[in-house]
């Protein structure tokens, strides 16, 4: 008789977040939980992680000492593996304060243990704006003192020759900041890499000690800048009669920004003056100001002139927007001319989202844990995130059930043609978050009718049993995590138990390849 010949065979593969095969611990809510590796709860928590922000199960001291000693724990086991992960943590990932935090406490863990190499090349592959030298610093000091090592002088020098030119200066520069310009030259001593650099460096510290009477001939913004603001109040507003062009050239010489129009003119931002500025402003720019472009009565052909910028796949990709700002854009917006554009900027967002053959079990979780705000303004919760997960892979599913669970469950309906975003806020005016517990393996036993997949969007704070156990073993579990926690509700790493992470949908690659029988490794 066969024993293993027969049914469905799938070959054996393994993926990145790697747990143990029996439960040593407990979830916070009392299930059999799964201790990971290091690297695994590293990267699981920063993929959601950021900073100082308190979580449904953690305090923002609990959790970001926890972030401190695994990013230590991996320097210590697997600097160049390390290395590579903050680097692309800050990219791809787009999590910027995580970044730097992980930054800082690899350079300790490698200055403590005494060994030379990689902690330059570290802090400098995480510094990708202006304003994060400095913000890097202060970090540094508030943890350690204002004693700076080596390295960190020198990965903070090499940011600053690549990313300080004028308008970073009158950008990021001001008295509101602990570190400005000329404090973050003043204690690295960076070499400028031409004549117009080191007259920069030379004002910016003239700037920060009050010296700063004349600008040099080579810093022709800060010059132009300089006559735009000499210019009295009365007259700035006229500026705005003038074509588009000729405002734009005029803005754009000075380096002049959105911000710093509005506090330039001294008055409201009409639509004249949006309408001015528009054309120059950035992605993120144009997304955060939706509301204010409606309130200010802008008018539709300029509005489609944005829709036009926010709906572009490659800007889209440039923008490396969390898909759920698109989410956040939306509702904030008064109207609805902005929301095909938005749609179809989140759906390139979700661009790695894949489409799966057979039946897929979708399962998100909304008990009260993900209620939990993981933006400081409150306007987007975990549930956020994990409604736009699972509608958008259910949606793109050939056949998919897509169920709400905490200590209940409730089928969400997939509509045919139904937008993303409008799909969400369905999930959110029907009531679809449901209560306190999390009966993740009650849920499982409760929709699992001969799925091909299940696939878990959740905090994975199982409270009713092993959710492991609740699948059949010849069927994939993938869990997408959103919260980062200690103990996972199941085995990862192989055998047809996979986790996943983060608030982009970068990792959403790794099913496929899984299903085609290939390992699944990091994303860097």
């Amino acid at each position: 008789m066969s024993k293993f010949n027969f049914g469905r065979v799938r070959a054996a593969v393994s993926s990145p977040v790697r747990s143990e095969a029996v439960a040593s611990g407990r979830t916070h809510e009392g299930a059999p939980g799964y201790a990971r590796d290091a690297k695994s709860e590293l990267f699981l928590l920063a993929v959601a992680n950021m900073v100082g922000e308190r979580t449904f199960y953690e305090s923002a001291g609990e959790r970001d000492d926890r972030y401190a000693a695994l990013v230590r724990a991996t320097t210590a086991a697997d600097p160049e593996w390390t290395a590579r992960f903050l680097a692309w943590l800050r990219g791809e990932a787009n999590m910027r304060t995580a970044a730097l935090v992980g930054a800082a406490h690899f350079v300790k863990a490698r200055l403590d243990a005494g060994a030379p190499g990689l902690s330059r090349q570290v802090v400098d592959s995480v510094l990708h704006r202006a304003d994060e030298p400095g913000e890097l610093l202060a970090y540094w000091t508030s943890r350690h003192g204002r004693a700076l090592p080596k390295p960190v002088k020198r990965g903070i020098g090499d940011a600053v020759r690549r990313l300080y030119d004028e308008r970073a200066l009158v950008k990021w520069d001001s008295e509101a900041r602990g570190y400005r310009f000329g404090d973050v030259l003043n204690l690295t001593h960076p070499s400028p890499r031409a004549p117009w650099q080191g007259d920069l460096f030379a004002h910016a510290l003239d700037r920060r000690f009050g010296r700063a009477d004349d600008v040099a001939a080579s810093l022709g913004v800060l010059r132009a800048r300089a006559e735009l603001m000499a210019w009295p109040v009365e007259r700035r507003r006229a500026l705005f009669a003038a074509d588009r062009d000729t405002v734009a050239t005029t803005l754009r010489a000075a380096g002049m920004t959105w911000e710093s129009v509005a506090g330039w003119l001294q008055g409201p931002m009409t639509a004249q003056v949006w309408e001015a500025l528009i054309p120059s402003m950035g992605y993120m720019a144009l997304l955060r100001n939706l509301r204010n472009f409606d309130l200010a009565g802008v008018s539709d052909a300029v509005a489609a002139e944005v829709a036009e910028r926010l709906a572009d796949a490659g800007q889209v990709a440039r923008s490396r927007q969390l898909p759920m700002r698109f989410l956040s854009a939306y509702r904030a917006a008064p109207s609805l001319r902005w929301a095909w554009a938005l749609e179809q900027a989140v759906t390139h967002s979700l661009g790695n989202v894949p489409e799966l053959a057979g039946r897929t079990l979708v399962l998100v979780d909304t008990s009260y844990s993900m209620n939990a705000p993981f933006t400081k303004d409150g306007t987007l919760m975990r549930w956020d995130a994990a409604a736009v997960f699972g509608i958008a892979l259910g949606s793109r599913c050939e056949r998919a059930d897509v169920v709400s669970f905490s200590d209940g469950t409730r089928p969400f309906r997939l509509r045919r043609g139904e937008s993303l975003l409008k799909a969400v806020e369905r999930w959110k005016s029907d009531g679809y978050f449901l209560g306190s517990g999390t009966a993740t393996a009650g849920a499982v036993r409760s929709h699992f009718k001969r799925h091909d997949r299940v696939v878990i969007v959740t905090d994975e704070q199982a409270g009713d049993g092993d959710v492991h156990r609740a699948v059949p073993d010849d069927v994939p579990l993938y869990t997408w995590n959103l919260a980062g926690y200690r103990h996972g509700h199941a085995p990862s790493g192989g055998r047809g138990r996979h986790a996943f992470g983060g608030l982009t949908d970068q990792a959403f690659r790794m099913i496929p390849l899984l299903e085609s029988g290939r390992d699944a490794g990091w994303p860097f």
